[in-house]
């Protein structure tokens, strides 16, 4: 998503100063070529040199005196596809919002015509003061993207609104802004990670999907505008924006994946869900002296078969197939007897593939096309050629 994206950071003083060396680092993983340009203030918080070191390129300070070019704000502004300022303080918003140009970000920032993503951080009394308040209500409707700050815990012991939002959430932000934005209005309806089936109160039957693939899925629909909701049995931080619904048996995956599904455009079933369970789970511990326990197993509830047979006119529904041999047979088989659109099939027994790893290959089967095939990759990269080929299957039936 960020691959080969020009990206200004601009830091200013605000003690949450220290979190843009973490944005900074999540941009340069995402594949951004980042250029940090840092105010005075900021420079009483943060070192020039952290931020140097782990941007693409040196820190920006001064209008004045740089070797490379006599009007830096204009050549940056020139050359950025996003401008980001975390944190932006209270006096960096009301410069912006004057057309005060004090400094090179304040310059900067008049100059670009790229999109501009401020992450406000200040106490609660400053973000609540009317001044600010109408200044960032004026900044949107200039169509500047404002990452709202959240509540906590802030300088000095005060607890409120005003901290800076994670970073994780500011590179989400951005993510949505460069985006294609194709699911902009879409509901997506997805579900991760393995069931777990109790035998007693202690002893579970699971298998050993850790839910990567799905919350790769999430994070990739949320970055395309859609308003993603996900199933899932695994505690992972969710990716930004997107409502997470635990569950953990097979039963309650079940009955949240069909209570959700009708107001959904896209279900994804990218969960590993158990076929069998104990008929009777036991209310205690079992004991290995009372002897060695009969587990009577029982077919779970084929979710989506289910969810094939009920889906609504124009929803896609894709489902996931973890094989270990015949892989295109046996997606093919479900992908017609289950009523899917698009089945995602990988071999879990191949090196490096499908669960708990952080890599996956997979082959893509759609109803009367060729497959396609995403060779061995990260995960992220697998959800992007997962949604991209949703959006192709969505436009050909608009």
């Amino acid at each position: 998503m960020l691959a080969g994206k020009r990206i200004v950071l601009g830091v200013t003083g605000g003690i949450a100063a220290y979190k843009a060396v973490e944005v900074c680092r999540r941009l340069v993983d995402a594949g951004a070529h980042v250029v940090p340009v840092m105010t005075a203030g900021a420079q009483h918080f943060l070192g020039v040199t952290t931020l140097s070191a782990l941007a693409s390129e040196p820190v920006r300070t001064r209008l004045w005196d740089d070797p490379e070019t006599p009007i830096p704000h204009t050549k940056i502004g020139q050359d950025a596809d996003l401008v980001l300022v975390a944190p932006a303080t209270a006096r960096l918003i009301g410069a912006y919002r004057s057309g005060l140009s004090t400094d090179l970000l304040t310059n900067l920032l008049l100059a670009t015509r790229a999109p501009v993503v401020l992450s406000p951080a200040m106490h609660t009394e400053m973000w609540e003061h009317p001044a600010v308040v109408d200044n960032i209500a004026t900044l949107r409707s200039w169509g500047v993207h404002i990452v709202d700050p959240e509540s906590g815990r802030l300088a000095g012991g005060d607890v409120g609104a005003g901290r800076l939002a994670a970073p994780e959430t500011i590179v989400a932000a951005v993510e949505r802004v460069l985006g294609p934005g194709d699911l902009a209005g879409t509901k997506v309806l997805i579900s991760a990670g393995g069931t777990r089936e109790p035998i007693d109160a202690v002893r579970v039957i699971a298998n050993r999907s850790s839910g990567k693939q799905g919350y790769a899925l999430a994070h990739e629909a949320a970055s395309r505008g859609a308003q993603v909701t996900l199933v899932s049995t695994v505690d992972r931080p969710a990716p930004s924006g997107v409502e997470v619904v635990p569950v953990e048996t097979a039963a309650q995956m079940q009955a949240a994946m069909d209570g959700l599904a009708a107001d959904a455009d896209v279900v994804i079933m990218s969960a590993a869900v158990a076929d069998f369970r104990p008929v009777v789970a036991a209310d205690r511990k079992l004991k290995k002296h009372d002897g060695v326990p009969e587990v009577v197993l029982e077919p779970t509830p084929d979710i989506l078969a289910g969810l094939g047979a009920r889906k609504s006119a124009g929803q896609i529904l894709v489902g996931f197939a973890a094989e270990t041999d015949d892989v295109a047979a046996n997606a093919r088989t479900k992908l017609e007897r289950k009523r899917l659109d698009l089945i995602v099939a990988n071999d879990v027994g191949a090196e490096a593939t499908g669960f708990q790893h952080e890599t996956n290959a997979v082959t893509m089967f759609a109803q009367g096309e060729p497959a396609i095939e995403v060779p061995l990759t990260d995960k992220r990269t697998i959800a992007a050629a997962v949604i991209d080929r949703i959006v192709a299957l969505r436009n050909a039936t608009t």
